[in-house]
């Protein structure tokens, strides 16, 4: 799940000041779990733009604000409405941002900052764990990856400033490389790791941008 915060409504405003329209687009996924960008959210913003003198044409919630054949597809069911206003304002990650973009051909503003890739622990609470690295080595580590809950992202063995099994970083944190100890030892694989620990990540793996391409073979996919 993508994680976003709302941007503070001052900055909102100051972004929108050359345009007087505004069509607002939502986000059913992430940006609802996030509170971020689902329809009780959009409709807020909708009734704060208003009473500070906007007007907002229309607003749609896209399922989900990241598919572009999704997006185009619904604003073309909003045609005028869209046409008629001077940008969107788009509740969404940054991917969802430039899929309206691109869709709509519109000016766009992004409604919210876009924080990580992150799982949530209960509702409202959301935890990084994944930096989308582009070369996974979970099962090397015990399922916990370093290179993200690691606060240095060290990947042959902790830094040695922890103290009482927390981040010298973030003592709110507790060592990712601690915790990597402690797994491995409880499923057995702790001698495999110290025989041959991991110390280099391929960062030719995850350049950017990034596109991965899939076509069918037969009952499966696989990447082109």
């Amino acid at each position: 799940m993508i994680i976003t915060k709302a941007k503070p409504f001052p900055e909102i405003l100051q972004s929108l000041q050359r345009e007087e329209t505004v069509f607002l687009v939502g986000c059913s996924e992430c940006a609802t779990v996030c509170k971020t960008g689902g329809e009780e959210e959009v409709k807020a913003m909708r009734e704060r733009l208003e009473q500070e003198g906007k007007v907002v044409s229309g607003w749609v919630i896209l399922d989900p604000g990241c598919n572009l054949l999704e997006a185009r597809k619904e604003f073309r069911k909003h045609k005028e409405e869209v046409t008629h206003a001077d940008s969107l304002l788009v509740m969404s990650c940054g991917g969802g941002v430039q899929i309206a973009q691109e869709a709509s051909g519109k000016v766009v503003h992004p409604a919210n900052n876009t924080l990580f890739l992150g799982t949530v622990k209960r509702f409202g609470q959301f935890r990084q764990y994944c930096s989308m690295c582009g070369e996974c080595i979970l099962d090397l580590t015990g399922g916990i990856c370093p290179m993200t809950r690691c606060a240095k992202g060290l990947l042959n063995g902790p830094c040695g400033g922890a103290n009482d099994g927390k981040c010298e970083v973030n003592p709110d944190n507790d060592c990712a490389w601690i915790k990597i100890y402690d797994r491995l030892k409880e499923i057995g694989r702790l001698d495999e790791f110290i025989a041959s620990p991991v110390q280099l990540h391929d960062y030719s793996v995850n350049t950017k941008p990034t596109t991965l391409l899939l076509e069918r073979n037969g009952p499966g996919m696989e990447d082109k």
